[in-house]
């Protein structure tokens, strides 16, 4: 699939620009409407990139999100022991133009994100003004209540 990247923002760090560039470079290969639309990178605090994409199912329960592919493809690539410490997360479809979008990760993965990672970095865009900014993950979830992993 062919789409017009996002431009990166001005805040946005370079090591967050990698995942933009990432996630959009993996989504473009492998997309397909209403199976696969919209691809996630993220990075562990040892700098590694994980991805994922998001699988549909035909019983729209069964079908996985792209964030939480990439939070399991993490988990598996540490020891048992060893904490999954999620800096900074982004996740892109591609929009009906024919242009890539930085989104929110849905209520679910909300709440995968800022249990494993409260304080990771989630890029999403606003609705008001349609702008690509950072938030913490805990911020996406006010008053969240907190479990110990």
């Amino acid at each position: 699939m062919s789409a017009a990247p996002v431009p990166v923002p001005p805040e946005m760090s370079d090591g967050d620009a990698e995942l933009l560039s990432v996630a959009q470079a993996l989504l473009a290969r492998v997309w397909q409407r209403d199976r696969h639309e919209v691809a996630t990178a993220l990075r562990t605090a040892d700098g590694r990139i994980h991805t994922g994409v998001h699988v549909e199912g035909s019983c729209r329960r069964s079908s996985v999100c792209a964030e939480g592919v990439a939070l399991g493809t993490a988990r598996g690539a540490f020891a048992p022991a060893a904490p999954l410490a999620v800096t900074a997360v982004v996740s892109v479809q591609i929009k009906p133009a024919g242009q890539f979008r930085i989104i929110a990760p849905c209520g679910v993965c909300r709440e995968l994100i800022s249990d494993y990672c409260p304080d990771a970095t989630v890029w999403i865009t606003t609705v008001d003004g349609d702008l690509p900014v950072a938030v913490r993950a805990l911020d996406l979830l006010p008053e969240k209540s907190r479990r110990r992993w």
